[in-house]
Order: structure tokens, then C-alpha cells, then sequence
């Protein structure tokens, strides 16, 4: 099976390895790519997990949280995943992408920069900014 964050590897290549916790990503991008596919694999668990404490989604009560995440993973297609511009730095990142999703048949797609904070050995997904394609 190819892996949903569209890498070209199969997903036991790329991005399994990260949901399982054999091992964690190593970089920004690493981590965008994961939980993209985390969502499209349905891994509330694994978002959950790698969003900052900070994040305006983030919450106390897990089991809300993870209804959430679970209820837009449910009702969407995650059909393909593009970055368009990677700045890495060894404590905050910076990654925008295009994420092509449907939704009911209507095409949801965006572009975002996401923003990541290094804590200490784990990237963290702190917010995003959507943009105009």
C-alpha cells in the first residue's frame, strides 16, 4: 500500500513507522507528512499526540478531542498531499502545503502553512495559516 501522504514509498516505508512510535520524525516535514496520513488513516490518536499544547484546537477532555478528529476523518477523501515549501530550523519550521480533500462529493482542498515547534526530542504542530492557492 502506498502511503496516504503521497511520498511515493509504501506506508510501512514512510509514515507507519511514526503512528506505531517505533520511531519519531526527525524533522518538520517528516511530521507534516504523518499526520496527514494520520488523518487519512484515521489515527485520531497519533494527531492528538503531535499537536502543541499551545495549538487552538488543542484540549483537555481526549475523548471530545478524538470524536472530533475522528468525525472529520470520516466525512473526507483525502485524495493528495503536495509541499510546496519547506523552511527548517533546528527548533521552529515551517511547512506549506496543498492538501486535496473532498468532502460529499465538494472539493474542501487548501493550502496552509503549518508552524512546528521542536520540544524536546519531538516535533509539535502549533497552528496553521491558510492560504490562496
Amino acid at each position: 500500500m502506498q502511503c496516504p501522504c503521497h511520498s511515493g514509498l509504501s506506508y510501512p516505508e514512510c509514515c507507519e513507522p511514526y503512528h506505531i512510535g517505533k520511531q519519531l520524525p526527525e524533522s518538520a516535514l517528516q511530521l507534516m507528512r504523518s499526520r496527514y496520513s494520520a488523518y487519512a488513516t484515521k489515527n485520531a490518536d497519533y494527531i492528538i499526540e503531535t499537536t502543541h499544547p499551545e495549538n487552538s484546537s488543542y484540549s483537555a477532555n481526549r475523548d471530545d478531542w478524538k470524536e472530533s478528529v475522528l468525525f472529520f476523518c470520516n466525512r473526507t477523501s483525502f485524495r493528495g498531499l503536495k509541499i510546496i515549501e519547506v523552511l527548517e530550523g533546528t527548533q521552529e519550521s515551517f511547512v506549506t502545503f496543498f492538501a486535496h480533500l473532498f468532502q460529499n462529493g465538494d472539493d474542501v482542498s487548501f493550502q496552509e502553512t503549518s508552524h512546528f515547534y521542536k520540544v524536546g526530542d519531538r516535533w509539535l504542530y502549533h497552528s496553521g495559516t491558510p492560504e490562496r492557492p
